[in-house]
């Protein structure tokens, strides 16, 4: 498979963002195994953007150990700088299974509470409303009444 081309732009960017990026993958004496790829597959899948370190004594080797890499995995060799590679590939997107019966998660309201004297400052609170709560204009939380039963007698038809 080619690995993924990147413009001038591009490259520094994913530069910037591997700065802090510590070393995820290590290439040892052995070279390039299995187990380095199988690694380096699984990090790309979950980061993105990887550092590997190759030990290695020959640039040129750790050079070709990096474009081979990138090869194989279908990524973009962003850097080979010393003994590290700063790989890049596109995270793929995680399939998420729409849940119906899901409900809306907590939310932060922030709400104001204003002070009888007109010179001050209204008070600022943060309040975590539920999924089962309100917030009344008076910025008090009640919970949701459920439905109430209607009569039996009065939904009859006649």
């Amino acid at each position: 498979m080619p690995h993924i081309e990147l413009t001038p732009a591009e490259r520094k960017a994913h530069r910037a963002q591997a700065h802090h990026l510590e070393p995820v993958v290590i290439i040892g004496a052995g070279g390039l195994t299995p187990a380095v790829y199988k690694e380096a597959d699984a990090a790309l899948n979950a980061h993105g953007l990887i550092k590997i370190r190759a030990l290695g004594e020959d640039r040129i080797t750790r050079q070709a150990c990096g474009e081979q890499l990138a090869d194989e995995l279908n990524a973009a060799l962003v850097q080979h700088i010393g003994k590290l590679l700063i790989l890049w590939r596109p995270k793929p997107a995680k399939a998420r299974a729409a849940d119906e019966d899901r409900m809306p998660g907590p939310r932060e309201v922030k709400t104001l509470k204003y002070s009888t004297r007109g010179g001050q400052r209204p008070q600022v609170k943060v309040v975590r409303v539920l999924g089962n709560q309100r917030l009344t204009p008076g910025g008090k939380l009640k919970k949701a009444r459920p439905p109430r039963p209607s009569s039996i007698k009065k939904n009859r038809p006649d």
